[in-house]
């Protein structure tokens, strides 16, 4: 009846989508790359503390890798990474559908991360990486022990 009544309508993925469903697909395509929750708050809670910072930004140009928060004088970095999508020790289920695919994705994940935090280094910049899981105020703590440091 639904059906029938519109409510429902048949899609057809795009060629070349891995989604397993239209359903998958927008579930996936609804996650968002920027702005989070655990980011907002992390944000919020340094910029109360007066620390001013850039948003979503590649610390090195020729780097095309975005952190979450960098302050640029300073040379500090913070990415604030996802329990599913970058292999959380304490919080990470692997996935029951396509665990193949979703295996090499996060391991993929933790790869360029690691990549990402080395070539920083090599540069001079101190770099952060906390989960989301992790209060906004310890979060907010350790980058200000860094930027103290």
């Amino acid at each position: 009846m639904a059906r029938t009544a519109g409510l429902i309508r048949d899609e057809v993925l795009p060629s070349g989508s891995k989604a397993s469903s239209t359903a998958v697909r927008a579930v996936m395509t609804a996650n968002k790359g920027r702005d989070t929750k655990p980011e907002r708050l992390l944000r919020s809670f340094l910029y109360r503390q007066g620390l001013r910072y850039r948003v979503n930004v590649r610390p090195l140009p020729d780097l095309r890798r975005t952190a979450d928060i960098v302050f640029p004088k300073a040379r500090v970095a913070v990415f604030v990474d996802g329990c599913y999508w970058h292999g959380c020790p304490d919080h990470y289920r692997p996935a029951t559908k396509r665990s193949d695919f979703w295996h090499k994705k996060i391991q993929g994940n933790q790869a360029r991360d690691a990549d990402t935090d080395s070539r920083l280094r090599e540069r001079g910049w101190t770099v952060l990486r906390v989960w989301e899981h992790e209060a906004a105020d310890a979060a907010a703590a350790k980058v200000i022990a860094a930027l103290d440091g």
